[in-house]
C-alpha cells in the first residue's frame, strides 16, 4: 500500500518523487527501487489523471519578499528592497521593475537587461534575503480550518505538511489520516492546480518512509472525514502528532466537579465523565445527553448510557469532538424528593418557626392561632 496515491498507473510514464518538499523526477523502475517496503510517491494532475509536467517547484517572488541587488565593482549600485504590494521594486538608475511570479534567475535577468542599456555587461548579483510569509488554506475534518499566515523560515526551518496541520488544531475525531490531500498551484498563469494525496494512517500502523513535503506560499491542505475508522485507527491517529494534544469539553449536571474539562483527543465519553470527579450518588447513569454542533450548526442531543467500561466509538462511549457538551441527568430517586422539594417551599418559614417552637416546648397551637 503506497503512502502517496494515485487513481491511474503507467509503466510508460514518469513518477514523481516527493522528497523534503521538493519534487524529483526519477524513471519508473529507479522509484521503484528507492521507495522503502515496495511503497512508491507519485502525484497526480487535477485535470486529466495523467502526471504534471516534468518541472521542480520553483520559489517565485511576490510582495513582502526582502531582496537585495549589487551589480559587480560598481559603486551606487547597491539596493535592499522589498517586493511591494504591486509586485515591483525600486533600483538605483533603472527605477521601476516588475519582479511577480518571477524566480530569483528571471529576476536577474530582467535586472541585467535593463542595466545593459545604460552599462557594458553588467554583471548583476541578487539575493533573496528574507522571504515573505507563507499563506496556506487548511480545509476539512481539523479543529480551526481557515487561512494561516506563517513564518516561511521558523526555528524548524520551512513548514511541512505535518506543521500546518499541528497550526489548524490538528485532526478532528473523524479525520481521516489515509486521505491528506495537498494542492499547489500551477506555476504558469491560468495552469491547473497539482493534487497530492497522502496515506499517514498505513505508515503509522505498518511502518515505513513518511514523506514530509515543505509548504509554499499558496498551498492549500485538505483533511477529509473518515466514515469507516475503527477503534484502532483511531487510536492510532490520536496518539500521532497530527491530533491535538487535548481537547475541550463541558460536563454538566450530575457530577462530583461540573464545568469544562481538558481531555486528550478522541477521548470517550466515560473519560471526561471520569475527569469530572465521576456521577454524584443523585446522578443517572442511563441518561447521560451529548449535545454536538455540526458544520452547519445544527445541534445533535444524544442519548447515552455511561458505562466506563465500554469500548471506544461503542454507541454508549462514542469518542469525543471539541466543544461537546456532556449532561448527566438525576436519577429517579433525585427527581421525586426535588418535587417534594418545591412543593414544600412555600411552606418552608412556617415549618422551621414551628421547629423552633417544638425544641423550647412552646405549643406549636398558638402560634399557629389554635
Amino acid at each position: 500500500m503506497s503512502f502517496l496515491r494515485r487513481s491511474r498507473s503507467s509503466q510508460k510514464q514518469w513518477f514523481s518523487a516527493i522528497l523534503a518538499g521538493s519534487l524529483v523526477w526519477l524513471p519508473c523502475a529507479a522509484v521503484a527501487e528507492a521507495a522503502p517496503l515496495g511503497r512508491t510517491a507519485v502525484a497526480m494532475n487535477n485535470a486529466t489523471g495523467t502526471l504534471p509536467a516534468a518541472r521542480p517547484y520553483r520559489y517565485r517572488l511576490g510582495p513582502g519578499d526582502q531582496l537585495s541587488m549589487t551589480v559587480f565593482k560598481m559603486e551606487g549600485y547597491e539596493a535592499k528592497v522589498e517586493v511591494l504590494s504591486d509586485g515591483t521594486i525600486n533600483l538605483p538608475r533603472i527605477g521601476t521593475i516588475d519582479v511577480w511570479g518571477l524566480t530569483l534567475e528571471e529576476a536577474k535577468q530582467s535586472i541585467t537587461d535593463s542595466y545593459a542599456k545604460i552599462l557594458r555587461r553588467p554583471l548583476v548579483h541578487l539575493d533573496l534575503v528574507s522571504p515573505r510569509p507563507i499563506k496556506v488554506t487548511v480545509t476539512g475534518d481539523v479543529e480551526t480550518p481557515g487561512v494561516f499566515s506563517l513564518p516561511a523560515k521558523g526555528d524548524g526551518g520551512w513548514p511541512t505538511l505535518v506543521d500546518v496541520v499541528q497550526i489548524a488544531g490538528g485532526i478532528g475525531a473523524t479525520g481521516d489520516l489515509s486521505r491528506l490531500e495537498l494542492i499547489r498551484p500551477s506555476q504558469t498563469p491560468g495552469g491547473e492546480p497539482t493534487r497530492y494525496s497522502f496515506d499517514y494512517l498505513s505508515v503509522l500502523r505498518d511502518g515505513g518512509h513518511a514523506p514530509t513535503p515543505l509548504i509554499y506560499d499558496g498551498d492549500s491542505i485538505r483533511v477529509y472525514k473518515s466514515e469507516t475508522l475503527n477503534n484502532s485507527d483511531m487510536i492510532t491517529a490520536a496518539a500521532s502528532n497530527f491530533a491535538p494534544d487535548t481537547i475541550k469539553v463541558n460536563v454538566i449536571g450530575e457530577v462530583t466537579n461540573p464545568g469544562v474539562v481538558q481531555v486528550p483527543s478522541n477521548s470517550p465519553v466515560s473519560r471526561a465523565i471520569l475527569a469530572t470527579g465521576g456521577i454524584t450518588r443523585r446522578g443517572s447513569d442511563n441518561t447521560v445527553e451529548l449535545i454536538r454542533v455540526d458544520g452547519e450548526g445544527k445541534p445533535t442531543v444524544k442519548r447515552l448510557g455511561f458505562n466506563p467500561k465500554a469500548t471506544l466509538s461503542s454507541p454508549t462511549n462514542p469518542p469525543l469532538r471539541q466543544g461537546d457538551v456532556l449532561v448527566v441527568n438525576r436519577n429517579q430517586l433525585a427527581k421525586v424528593t426535588d418535587t417534594m422539594a418545591d412543593a414544600l417551599e412555600p411552606f418552608d418559614p412556617i415549618i422551621r418557626v414551628t421547629s423552633i417552637f417544638r425544641l423550647l416546648g412552646l405549643p406549636v397551637g398558638g402560634l399557629l392561632g389554635l
